[in-house]
């Protein structure tokens, strides 16, 4: 049951501190010396308390919204408690030159910019495989020699997309730097050529039409959970990023429009994406809304409905089906639909604002998305209609665009 603000305010200490418990781990702790909001959490298996505030000083309102901020950090993969002691650092001005406290400052600068996922990203390879080394050291002292055995070491366990990825991104904190009047210089450009060179990886994806199929049916024969099929038969149907299907609101979805609004916040070009549905795909979704319908997510966790499903949850599925990481993955259905939609004939732009892709030049980013959308919804449930067919078992030739 919620902790009340009588409750909180007639409670009265005791010979042992003890607890008034609210709810998601907030809780008022009671000694004789006072009274205070304290947050339990789980990071990375490790329980951790955070320290709200002092009652009445902070209201038991303002202790719920400090926690819920909290929460959100969490489900972004973030620790509120190491976030706030950096940023408590850098207000003090605790060694203001380090690399740590630039950073993270720089990450703060960043995060309105940036979906939660990569900012937690950014974060963790910091975290992981720069502040051990170089964090607590000054901007100033830090030279290409010591920066290439950082990132050396990232390589040496075959990891040499995030050796680059850590690279470039502590350049971007010595330009910060630099702007900052921290900083003369980027010692990162020193270290051009000085990686091995990076290898472009593509999402695998089954994009032949009779194997399509194949996998469509198998889809339909899956024998996991009902939310985990949804997710399957929904991802080749709307082509989304990973990301973006599991953490799918009903909020953003207009069943009766046969409309779908991804809220810039959550896609990666941070712009609102249209996702015109075809008949199949609003099946799907009144078929799932029947049991989801009551919570926020469209496809919630397993332990909870409070999150969406995990990120692993299609890619586990497709492995169930008996689909390797290198036949097909979560990703490669936006290959998929790609690959058959510019073969069909599809223009291009439809295509590329469909996938929600960044436009590459002046004329494409003028177009208005608007002239787009009739067109998009024709080839949506065209579309619709020819992996059906395709699932069916048919010799399929697309009407051509």
């Amino acid at each position: 049951m919620p902790l009340s603000d009588t409750a909180a305010r007639n409670a009265k200490p005791k010979d042992r501190p003890f607890k008034l418990a609210d709810e998601k781990g907030l809780y008022l702790l009671i000694k004789t010396a006072g009274k205070y909001w304290r947050f339990d959490y789980r990071y990375e298996g490790k329980r951790r308390t955070l320290a709200l505030g002092v009652y009445p000083e902070v209201s038991l309102k303002a202790a719920r919204e400090t926690r819920d901020v909290a929460r959100k950090q969490l489900a972004a993969g973030i620790d509120p408690g190491g976030s706030r002691k950096a940023a408590k650092a850098a207000r003090r001005g605790e060694d203001p030159s380090s690399f740590e406290v630039i950073a993270r400052e720089w990450i703060e600068k960043r995060r309105k910019a940036w979906t939660p996922g990569h900012t937690a990203k950014v974060i963790r390879f910091f975290e992981q495989d720069a502040f051990p080394w170089i964090g607590k050291r000054a901007v100033t002292d830090i030279l290409a020699p010591e920066l290439l055995t950082m990132l050396r070491r990232i390589e040496s366990r075959g990891a040499n997309e995030i050796a680059h990825r850590v690279k470039q991104n502590c350049g971007r904190v010595f330009h910060y730097a630099i702007a900052t009047g921290r900083a003369e210089r980027n010692p990162i450009a020193d270290l051009l050529g000085a990686l091995e060179p990076l290898t472009v990886k593509h999402h695998a994806a089954i994009t032949e039409p009779r194997a399509v199929g194949a996998l469509l049916r198998a889809i339909e024969g899956y024998q996991g959970s009902f939310v985990a099929q949804c997710a399957l038969r929904l991802a080749p149907l709307v082509f989304v990023r990973p990301g973006e299907l599991r953490s799918a609101e009903w909020a953003e979805f207009d069943l009766d429009g046969g409309e779908w609004r991804i809220p810039a916040e959550r896609m990666k070009m941070r712009s609102q994406h249209i996702v015109p549905l075809s008949t199949q795909a609003l099946t799907i979704l009144r078929e799932l809304h029947a049991l989801t319908g009551t919570g926020r997510y469209v496809f919630p966790g397993v332990r909870t409905n409070m999150r969406p499903m995990s990120e692993n949850t299609v890619n586990a599925a497709l492995r169930r089906l008996g689909y390797t990481k290198d036949e097909m993955t979560g990703h490669g259905f936006r290959s998929l639909a790609s690959t058959l939609l510019n073969e069909q004939g599809w223009h291009r732009d439809a295509i590329e604002r469909q996938l929600a892709h960044a436009e590459r030049d002046a004329v494409r980013a003028a177009y208005n998305y608007a002239e787009h959308l009739p067109q998009r919804r024709k080839m949506m449930q065209s579309w619709a209609d020819y992996i059906d067919a395709l699932c069916c078992g048919g010799n399929v030739v697309a009407i051509r665009a």
